[in-house]
């Protein structure tokens, strides 16, 4: 069984609370870790934020969202690198040591130059990230996600992109909703070793009810959990694990009750 000294609770799993109340929630059920949003983090001063992070004694695990880096027309893609500047100031506010991306699709591009669009974001992004202490956590997508959220499907991809750019401010974030169906998923877990900034967990549902808010409670699926858990240790990381899950029923419950069965669902599945 598991103790919640590496839970981190991801904002979107009880979207219903605005952030003081997932940081109130966070210190009643024990948890030190959370997961920021930015649109949570937009609807108070950022000085109110740090405060209560600082009174909770809660550590930041991640900031979400940056990404959708390709655009048809340079000036789209401009204003995108300038959204995630402010992200990564965003993060290094609040103390978060990762912005995590969703890297975007194509948007009227072939799915190769768009892919290479990402590549150019990242490598202007990595310097201004690195000198603010904040990892660009390139995040795979599930392949259903491909023409909407990202054309980085596989974590092969975001390894191979992590090499090719070769900065420290470069990680890969490790969901496995995303990845748990990839037969070449433990190798290339082992492959990112000490690039893995984040790890991410939820289940797949059988039948999936829904491709965006269709993820289930830990152990109410398929995923083999304990398995990639144990890669992604074996691979050195030792971070918060992230319990992410986009779920309408749970949105519509009650936040405490949410929580308190996610929770029993981390000690005994992950």
């Amino acid at each position: 069984m598991n103790d919640l000294s590496r839970f981190s609770l991801n904002q979107i799993t009880l979207k219903q609370w605005g952030l003081r109340d997932a940081i109130e929630g966070c210190v009643r059920h024990g948890i030190g870790h959370i997961g920021v949003w930015r649109d949570k983090l937009a609807e108070q001063p950022m000085a109110e934020t740090r405060r209560h992070l600082r009174d909770a004694r809660l550590q930041v695990s991640s900031l979400c969202r940056g990404g959708f880096f390709s655009a048809p027309t340079s000036q789209e893609r401009g204003a995108m690198i300038e959204d995630n500047r402010r992200a990564i100031e965003e993060s290094a506010e609040i103390g978060s040591p990762l912005l995590v991306l969703v890297c975007g699709p194509a948007r009227g591009q072939t799915l190769g130059d768009a892919r290479l669009a990402v590549r150019d974001a990242l490598a202007e992004l990595a310097p201004y990230a690195g000198e603010r202490g904040v990892k660009l956590g390139i995040e795979p997508l599930h392949p259903m996600y491909a023409a909407e959220r990202s054309v980085i499907v596989t974590l092969g991809q975001a390894n191979d992109l992590a090499e090719v750019l070769a900065s420290t401010a470069v990680g890969v974030v490790v969901d496995v909703f995303h990845l748990w169906w990839d037969p070449a998923v433990e190798r290339e877990i082992a492959r990112a070793a000490e690039r893995i900034a984040g790890f991410h967990v939820s289940d797949w549902l059988v039948p999936l009810p829904d491709m965006l808010l269709g993820r289930g409670v830990m152990g109410d699926g398929v995923i083999d959990l304990l398995g990639l858990r144990s890669a992604v240790d074996r691979a050195g990381y030792a971070g918060p694990i992230e319990v992410e899950i986009f779920n309408q029923a749970l949105w519509d419950s009650d936040p405490d009750a949410a929580l308190e069965r996610i929770c029993t669902a981390y000690r005994s599945f992950v």
